[in-house]
């Protein structure tokens, strides 16, 4: 029995170093001489200090920051889901049109994208339509007192267009465009 064991055991110690050990170790080295920054979560850090990555959400609240989109999770990343609730639901229609409505007495827009009332699967998308950003530029120079081509500037340069040059639509990282309104207008948040 001993014979028929031997190999078994033989191959599964193999196959464990092989594929448990060897080959994830190959395919972190990769990635960090290939890409350092995606390999390592694409954080986003300020004086040595990380603050945050590009990949993920953080709740903006005040009229002086781009808002991202709602998160049914609380942007907590150690949850990350959706709410699971369908496009019939009572409960999902009812809190979608108090965002639309909280998100028109916000913006003075009357015009609501969709991804602004909506969360993500995740409830952890770091990015909004450049149509959002444009809608909320309005009310982030009027808290900040700055200039609105300033502000939409700051705008296109945190958008990224379509995944080469035709798929998707472009989009807005909230957290690069409220970093740049932080360094552009230091004081001017709340």
């Amino acid at each position: 029995m001993l014979a028929f064991f031997r190999p078994a055991l033989a191959t599964l110690a193999l196959m464990t170093l092989l594929t448990g050990v060897a080959y994830p170790l190959a395919i972190t080295g990769v990635a960090q001489v290939a890409m350092p920054v995606r390999a390592n979560g694409s954080q986003i850090e300020q004086e040595g200090t990380v603050i945050g990555s590009e990949l993920i959400a953080q709740d903006f609240s005040s009229p002086s920051y781009f808002h991202p989109r709602p998160s049914a999770i609380g942007f907590d990343a150690a949850s990350a889901g959706a709410s699971n609730l369908g496009p019939t639901s009572a409960e999902l229609l009812a809190t979608v049109e108090e965002r639309t409505e909280a998100w028109r007495r916000d913006t003075g827009e009357s015009d609501v994208p969709l991804e602004a009332v909506t969360a993500s699967a995740s409830g952890l998308d770091p990015d909004i339509s450049l149509e959002n950003a444009h809608a909320q530029a309005a009310r982030v120079t009027e808290a900040r007192g700055a200039p609105r081509d300033e502000i939409l500037r700051i705008v296109h340069e945190a958008t990224t267009g379509p995944w080469l040059g035709i798929f998707g639509p472009a989009h807005v990282n909230v957290l690069e465009a409220n970093l740049a309104l932080d360094a552009a207008f230091p004081g001017g948040a709340e």
